[in-house]
């Protein structure tokens, strides 16, 4: 039975090394545990009891860790900073064509509407949020005016 509580062990720990999430490690624990009870005892149901219970109390022990790691945190960073600011247009924006160019500072980001009105390059607009990687924006009260 060793062998087997060896290769348990292994193949859940190379399993948790390949993926982003916890998810076999309490099981690498109590095979490690089990491998070694195998040792001195044949008995099965030793082991089995070893292996049960390594992989419950890491599992109990782990958890709070486990939820602390799994919270979807805000993360700030520096694009943050636009939120509020006034962008030019570069290229008109509009969501159906999944077009739309700003200039923030001296920042160049994809940009769409916050309403879906097509809003014309040259247009003064106010950055509302952030999603991924554009900014979404209003077009600002006398906006038509080209800069």
């Amino acid at each position: 039975m060793t062998v087997f509580w060896l290769i348990l062990t292994i193949v859940t720990a190379v399993l948790e090394a390949v993926t982003v999430q916890l998810v076999s490690v309490w099981f690498a624990a109590g095979g490690l545990a089990a491998c070694v009870v195998s040792l001195f005892t044949d008995d099965i149901i030793v082991q089995l009891g070893v292996f049960l219970g390594v992989t419950v109390l890491a599992l109990a022990l782990t958890r709070p860790l486990v939820r602390k790691l799994r919270e979807n945190r805000m993360v700030s960073t520096n694009s943050d900073k636009y939120i509020g600011q006034t962008a030019i247009v570069l290229q008109q924006i509009d969501n159906e064509s999944a077009t739309g160019l700003v200039r923030v500072a001296s920042s160049k980001w994809t940009a769409r509407s916050v309403d879906g009105r097509v809003i014309a390059k040259g247009s003064r607009v106010k950055i509302l949020s952030i999603e991924g990687v554009k900014l979404i924006v209003e077009a600002e009260e006398n906006s038509d005016k080209e800069l």
